[in-house]
């Protein structure tokens, strides 16, 4: 299960251990041991840019915008 959340203080990227800054994006994902997605698991944050990198970020295009979204 994903939840893109908004950070309210000290949370850290499970993948590269930085501090997610106060209202930054993240994700929270139940991945098991080899990183696949789960329905029920252990929680794991992943700060935007490596949920980039383990694709699960999509970018979509609306109304000449592009957003990026936790959910594809």
């Amino acid at each position: 299960m994903r939840r893109g959340c908004i950070s309210l203080g000290e949370v850290k990227c499970d993948n590269c251990q930085r501090t997610i800054a106060i209202y930054g994006r993240y994700l929270i994902i139940d991945e098991d041991e080899q990183g696949n997605e789960v329905d029920k698991g252990k929680s794991k944050n992943y700060c935007v840019a490596c949920a980039q990198k383990k694709g699960y970020v999509a970018v979509k295009e609306e109304k000449g915008e592009k957003t990026l979204s936790f959910f594809a």
